[in-house]
């Protein structure tokens, strides 16, 4: 499979489908790829004890990183092939401590794309739909290099 040659969407649904690998962070914070639609990504997430702070609870970072993952590969679904992306702004609000052990929904949804940005919000949700955390990103479109 040619990555080069596929766009944001067509990757982002090859991750969920396992025809391409996932990425090494969603083993080092362990996310699974749900779903890739148009503008939205859905991951589940699971904080354990390797994302402990030292009070014990779940590291503020671990909802951090789910946020930006999300927020980012919801941008990323809406770009043509060889464009790429990068995270510029990211605001995260912590609502409840996360859980250990406990499966989350991460939602990332796309509100506003540009040629050079593209904003996007996200949360983290138990089953019951309680919301944990809150994100806003924007995402810096990253055009390939003519030659």
């Amino acid at each position: 499979m040619n990555i080069i040659n596929m766009d944001g969407l067509e990757l982002m649904q090859a991750v969920v489908c396992g025809e391409l690998p996932h990425p090494n962070m969603a083993d080092t914070i362990p996310m699974k790829f749900v779903s890739a639609d148009k503008g939205v990504v859905v991951f589940e997430a699971i904080a354990d004890d390797r994302h402990t702070n030292p009070l014990g609870g779940v590291h503020g970072g671990f909802a951090a990183t789910v946020m930006d993952s999300v927020t980012g590969c919801a941008v990323h679904t809406m770009l043509d092939a060889g464009v790429g992306y990068g995270t510029i702004d990211l605001n995260v609000k912590m609502l409840k401590a996360i859980p250990k052990n406990i499966a989350l929904i991460a939602e990332g949804k796309v509100i506003s794309m540009s040629k050079s940005l593209g904003v996007s919000e996200g949360k983290l949700v138990d089953k019951n739909g309680k919301v944990y955390a809150y994100a806003s990103a924007t995402c810096m479109i990253l055009l390939p290099k003519k030659s």
